[in-house]
């Protein structure tokens, strides 16, 4: 095999709760992830150059140097089970960045998916989620996907049942979030309503769509939505378009609503883009 495309898939937080920080200055987190079928792409070719690494993407602002966890995770398994062989990484963006989506994490995982694959690596996907935990905290769930309980600063992972099917709107506004400085800012005094994990657990495993939609919590919105009201305004206007829950995912700003039926989830998209003319990253998804 000289090549390989593989897909790398947004997720959203169903819920997030922020226990603790621990001395090392990362935060105790208990959330529940789900992956979606928007998806970014990683095309990886073998290049017969020893010391070759590449990565190139469509977004020509985007870093392809080890500023890039897909450049950083094809670098790391390249030298350590020194593959001679040069690699060449195509990128092809569709998940917005620095959105909430996991994106950066979602490439991370796929680059690690997809050169173990090339180059026949002696590693399991477990092997491959407990190396993710070396790059970010959210890419042994992308190494998994599908949906999860995460604990710890989100590295250790309880599968969960998925989602029954239902279409996802993902509304990204055009602001600029820092998630370094979203948990910096965090004060646990400002929250005004945590999730019920163990509930959000139950309505999942008992297939119940409508209970966890209208009980999904993100405490990081107590910072982000609450610096960037428009998070807020969102919310409030997918709900009144009939969606079943909604909420934000992740440090944010995108905002995700679910619903049962593409009618109503395609109408909403259509009243969001007249309202919000200047929003470019609206996307219609589905549960994956």
């Amino acid at each position: 095999m000289e090549e390989i495309n593989i897909k790398a898939a947004a997720k959203i937080n169903l819920a997030l709760d922020i226990k603790n920080k621990r001395d090392d200055g990362y935060h105790e987190v208990a959330t529940i992830m789900h992956s979606t079928a928007l998806f970014d792409n990683l095309f990886i070719k073998k290049v017969y150059k020893p010391d070759y690494l590449k990565v190139v993407s469509n977004i020509v602002w985007l870093p392809t140097d080890d500023k890039n966890l897909a450049y950083r995770a094809a670098e790391y398994l390249k030298a350590r089970f020194a593959v001679e062989t040069g690699i060449f990484v195509n990128l092809t963006k569709n998940i917005p960045v620095s959105a909430g989506l996991g994106g950066g994490s979602a490439n991370c995982a796929a680059a690690l998916k997809g050169v173990r694959n090339l180059f026949k690596l002696p590693l399991t996907d477990a092997d491959l989620a407990e190396l993710g935990a070396k790059f970010g905290a959210d890419v042994p769930f992308c190494v998994k996907g599908g949906a999860a309980l995460a604990t710890g600063i989100g590295e250790k992972l309880t599968p969960l049942r998925k989602l029954p099917f239902c279409h996802i709107l993902l509304v990204k506004p055009p602001v600029i979030v820092s998630t370094e400085e979203v948990f910096r800012d965090f004060d646990p005094a400002k929250v005004k309503a945590r999730p019920d994990i163990e509930k959000l657990v139950y309505f999942l495993e008992n297939k119940d769509l409508s209970g966890l939609a209208a009980n999904m919590v993100n405490v990081l919105e107590s910072v982000t939505a609450a610096q960037n009201p428009i998070i807020y305004a969102i919310k409030e206007e997918i709900m009144a378009l009939g969606a079943l829950g909604a909420a934000m995912t992740g440090s944010g700003p995108t905002v995700f609503g679910i619903f049962e039926r593409r009618e109503s989830a395609e109408r909403a998209m259509a009243v969001i883009k007249a309202k919000y003319p200047d929003f470019t990253e609206i996307f219609l998804t589905k549960s994956q």
